[in-house]
């Protein structure tokens, strides 16, 4: 016990208050070395202040608490590489809120914004294997990027073409602060072999056209698809069923800046 530092005295050697460091707790992030069995007070090792200290520079950039257990908890090289890939996807957010910040003061100024070219395409019907769940807009790529690993692979027989690329389809706005139901859908080939994946349902796409741009990484996080297939419905008065289907065509991370990453389709009326 004499080695050990107060919950008071711990907090202010690691710049943190009293309050975050029961929060830490709780979410065994950072616990103490001992707690009082009677009264429940805290107790905290000296060789705890490194791994609080890091807790605080990482909350500086805003890294969310459990990414933070994540990262604290690996080697270092490793960490290094989460907290680098945590920063570039800052950077993409930082940059998609400029864009959008600068597409709503041209709007303002009654300018002009550059839009995405629109295409429209024929697709067949399909059939359908999809998972759904409810989601914020910081949970999709956890859903999503073992989906599109496995089943954008050889492992599941696929119609051939872009008939045959999975796809996310939005039902609904989605933030960080509001979820929205979200599907991932793999085309199949219903001749192609016995499918067997009881967590998924079946369903049925049926033939149609649709509209659709092609966004480049350098700006996957921006508003710029949406808007563009918005003006081009609006500007020539067609109708959409407007839930936007997100079709990756390469993982983002092994794109370059300029590479076409998604396209985003809306199923024409």
């Amino acid at each position: 016990m004499t080695d050990l530092l107060t919950i008071g005295a711990f907090a202010r050697l690691a710049r943190l208050s009293p309050k975050a460091l029961r929060l830490y707790d709780e979410m065994n992030l950072l616990p103490p070395a001992r707690v009082d069995p009677d009264t429940g007070y805290r107790w905290y090792s000296p060789d705890q202040l490194d791994r609080a200290r890091q807790v605080v520079q990482l909350r500086r950039i805003e890294m969310p608490l459990p990414r933070i257990r994540t990262v604290l908890d690996l080697p270092p090289e490793a960490a290094a590489a989460e907290v680098r890939a945590y920063w570039e996807e800052q950077e993409r957010e930082w940059r998609a809120k400029q864009e959008l910040a600068g597409f709503f003061l041209d709007r303002l100024a009654g300018k002009e914004t550059p839009m995405y070219d629109v295409s429209v395409r024929e697709m067949p019907a399909r059939t359908l294997l999809v998972a759904s769940e409810h989601l914020t807009a910081d949970r999709i790529g956890a859903f999503a990027a073992p989906l599109f690993a496995f089943f954008g692979g050889p492992a599941v027989p696929r119609p051939e073409g872009s008939a045959g690329r999975p796809f996310l389809r939005y039902h609904g706005e989605i933030g960080n602060d509001s979820d929205g139901l979200v599907e991932f859908c793999c085309p199949i080939d219903p001749d192609g072999g016995e499918i067997a994946f009881p967590e998924m349902t079946l369903s049925t796409d049926d033939a149609g056209r649709e509209a659709y741009v092609t966004v480049p990484k350098a700006n996957m996080m921006t508003a710029l698809g949406a808007e563009s297939l918005h003006r081009w419905l609006t500007d020539r008065d067609v109708q959409a069923d407007w839930k936007p289907r997100q079709i990756f065509l390469c993982d983002p991370g092994q794109a370059g800046p300029d590479d076409p990453v998604f396209e985003l389709a809306v199923r024409l009326r």
